[in-house]
């Protein structure tokens, strides 16, 4: 027997792409904790990140940051310093992920305190 598909209202189908567009961006387990260190903290340099972002390997910072730049949501800056230095911060854009960053913060102490009770 086929399931039919329950019809949602177009404006309830327009947030639900959006919530999928937005989890899309922010895929993985490193690009939100990137985000809300760029966040809290403003523009760092690449080994800083690493030391800030517990857990994550070189490469895959490297690929994450990439990943983000593309998505115009941090902007890289190379420093003409020797060594090269180069430094990440979000874009306006990126920015705008405050709401989100703020809210899964608050939402993440309440679990803690609930699950800690």
């Amino acid at each position: 027997m086929k399931k039919e598909k329950i019809e949602i209202a177009p404006e309830c189908n327009e947030h639900i792409r959006g919530v999928r567009d937005t989890m899309s961006l922010l895929d993985g387990k490193w690009k939100t904790l990137i985000i809300s260190h760029l966040y809290y903290v403003g523009k760092m340099r690449f080994m800083d990140l690493k030391r800030q972002v517990e857990g994550v390997a070189s490469k895959t910072l490297s690929k994450e940051l990439k990943d983000l730049e593309l998505n115009r949501l941090i902007t890289r800056t190379q420093n003409n310093t020797m060594p090269v230095s180069v430094d990440y911060e979000l874009t306006e854009f990126g920015k705008s992920l405050h709401q989100i960053i703020d809210t899964m913060g608050a939402w993440g102490i309440r679990y803690r305190e609930e699950i800690l009770k």
